[in-house]
């Protein structure tokens, strides 16, 4: 068999592409579900970071540092596999999720300090001139300013996570690379793998180029 026959076989991707489908949706559900409770986590983390007590502010920056340090991977597996004995089980699909979420949160948390820092400390002033509390306006006036600031490393910290969500395929959740796996070992042909990587490109790409548009435009709207 040639090039093509081996890699690009066209009659092997089409009997398996409603695999690779349910993976991608699978792939979708996980990505999306860890994005969510990745940002939720990380806001509250960098506002503990921040503004809370020095025992919870000293935790917060362990948090943040380790699962900075941990890669992905190694939190999967511990969570999958290490915490059965201690009597803790949790499924493929909310092993990798948590993995991910915790990982995410950790990126999350950082990004979002940094926009926090970087808003004028004016800004309290005169809140605190009118009136305000600090809870309002931390929330009403500083952080949607910052989470403007945040929206071009976050949405790079977003297209980060999804290219990690292939790590599940590690405890066997039936994701788009554990899919294409299947498929490849079903039909002894590695073309499932290639239709997989193009199904990834054509997912990311956008966002690649989403995350090089807000770059620029923060840049541009920084000079003014």
């Amino acid at each position: 068999m040639g090039l093509v026959e081996t890699f690009f076989n066209w009659d092997v991707l089409v009997r398996a592409m409603p695999l690779l489908l349910q993976g991608l949706i699978t792939t979708l559900l996980l990505g999306i579900s860890s994005i969510a409770v990745g940002m939720v986590a990380g806001l509250l983390i960098c506002v503990v970071r921040l503004y809370g007590a020095t025992p919870l502010r000293l935790l917060a920056v362990m948090f943040i540092d380790i699962f900075r340090s941990v890669p992905v991977l190694v939190v999967l597996i511990l969570i999958y596999y290490a915490l059965p004995f201690l009597g803790v089980r949790f499924s493929s699909f909310t092993s990798a999720m948590i993995a991910l979420a915790l990982v995410f949160s950790a990126f999350t948390a950082e990004v979002i300090r940094a926009g926090i820092e970087a808003i004028p400390r004016g800004q309290f002033e005169a809140a605190s001139a009118l009136g305000l509390p600090f809870r309002l306006t931390l929330f009403k006036v500083i952080l949607p300013q910052a989470m403007r600031i945040a929206i071009p490393p976050q949405t790079g910290n977003c297209v980060a996570l999804l290219k990690d969500t292939s790590l599940a395929s590690v405890v066997a959740m039936p994701d788009l690379l554990k899919q294409a796996t299947d498929a490849q070992a079903f039909f002894a042909n590695p073309t499932p793998l290639i239709g997989a990587a193009l199904v990834y490109l054509a997912l990311l790409w956008p966002l690649v180029r989403l995350v090089a548009y807000l770059e620029r435009r923060s840049r541009m709207q920084s000079t003014r």
